[in-house]
C-alpha cells in the first residue's frame, strides 16, 4: 500500500510537469490508499485531467477577465443598472 503523502507528491509532480507518470496509473495506486475518495472524484474527469497536463492551453486569461467583471459588478451592487456596468467595463479597457 502506497502512502498518501507519496501519492500527493506524485500528483504534484505530474501537475507541475516534472513527471511522466500516467494519470490512470496514479488513480489506480490511489484507489487502494487513504485517498480513495479523492481518486474516485478525479476518476470522473480523468480525460480532462490528462488533457490539462498534456496540452499547452490555459483558461487563466478568461478567468482573470471574469473575476475583474465580478469585482466591478459587486462594487456597484444596488447602485445602477446594466448600462453603467457596461460603460465601466468598456472604459476600463
Amino acid at each position: 500500500m502506497v502512502g498518501a503523502a507519496d501519492l500527493a507528491a506524485r500528483l504534484a509532480a505530474m501537475l507541475r510537469g516534472q513527471s511522466t507518470e500516467a494519470v490512470e496509473d496514479w488513480l489506480r495506486a490511489a484507489r487502494s490508499s487513504a485517498l480513495k475518495r479523492f481518486a474516485a472524484s478525479l476518476q470522473r474527469d480523468a480525460a480532462g485531467i490528462t488533457n490539462a497536463i498534456a496540452l499547452p492551453w490555459s483558461t487563466g486569461p478568461a478567468e482573470g477577465h471574469i473575476s475583474r467583471l465580478k469585482m466591478i459588478k459587486r462594487s456597484m451592487y444596488g447602485r445602477a443598472g446594466f448600462e453603467l456596468l457596461r460603460q465601466r467595463v468598456l472604459c476600463a479597457v
